[in-house]
């Protein structure tokens, strides 16, 4: 017995590399990070800074990997001809949705049926009531009932807006000048939506030039701080590879374990990354 499943109208980005896989089997997050921050892809982000890929989206990362791909281009060819239209990302890509409503059948001496509720052409109802033409007069009530009754999913709680800041209130907030932000920003370390004053950046970016500010007044340059991205680069890339396996396999709980084995390593991650720092500290600060 199945129910209607209404779930969110996006996906995550591991979700997305689980899509793109088997196509492009290459693909990895650090991947779309990087054609994002070359202003090739603008998901829109989650109130905590995670990104959302709706249709468009997806089938815009589609067209930039085969342009890779087939034709070679570089990425600034890729992006010119996609802002003059030259190249077409319109195209529609039919993305999982959940399961169709199904509804479920009271049982009988016999045995209990299902019939799909996604029927616009009545062509299933029919089918139905012809199927149960030869059962249980009370059967048979309970049957056409449950045809002919709407199935309405419980409807979801909508989900809060992203917390979003422009510039200088993000300037304000994170104890940053604009010239400091903008040095991070140059080096990777932050990645805001747009350009100028005008720019918006989620509550992610805010914790990151948080921690980032607190390196500058202690006389550390935004150009030192690399050092820790692409530790976080080389990092994640080590879970990708574990997780991977798993986000090619399409049901829900291999993607739940993905999901559960990547905040696992991370958590694993930050603890060996400050163990090995406060023995090495304990190493100088001895002598």
């Amino acid at each position: 017995m199945s129910s209607g499943v209404n779930e969110r109208p996006y996906l995550s980005i591991g979700e997305v590399l689980g899509l793109l896989l088997e196509e492009f089997p290459d693909v990895t997050i650090s991947k779309i990070r990087f054609l994002e921050s070359q202003g090739l892809i603008e998901p829109e982000r989650t109130s905590s800074g995670y990104r959302k890929f709706y249709d468009a989206d997806i089938e815009r990362l589609r067209v930039i990997l085969r342009e890779q791909r087939e034709n070679y281009l570089p990425l600034r060819v890729i992006r010119d001809r996609l802002e003059t239209g030259e190249i077409d990302d319109s195209g529609s890509m039919p993305l999982p949705r959940g399961l169709r409503n199904v509804v479920p059948f009271a049982a009988d001496d016999d045995h209990t049926d299902g019939i799909e509720r996604d029927d616009p052409t009545g062509t299933v109802s029919r089918n139905a009531a012809s199927v149960v033409t030869n059962r249980h007069p009370a059967a048979q009530a309970r049957t056409l009932a449950a045809v002919q009754t709407p199935v309405h999913p419980a409807p979801r709680a909508p989900e809060p807006e992203p917390k979003v800041y422009v510039r200088p209130e993000f300037c304000t907030l994170a104890g940053l000048s604009a010239q400091q932000l903008s040095e991070l920003e140059s080096f990777g370390l932050i990645a805001g939506q747009g350009t100028g004053s005008g720019a918006t950046y989620t509550d992610a970016d805010l914790h990151v030039a948080r921690v980032a500010a607190g390196f500058l007044r202690q006389g550390i340059e935004a150009r030192h701080l690399r050092a820790w991205r692409q530790a976080a680069e080389r990092e994640v890339a080590l879970i990708e590879q574990r997780v991977a396996p798993l986000l090619r396999q399409r049901n829900p709980r291999a993607r739940s374990d993905a999901g559960a084995t990547a905040t696992e390593m991370a958590a694993l991650g930050a603890q060996l990354r400050a163990a090995l720092v406060a023995s090495m500290m304990h190493q100088f600060l001895d002598h």
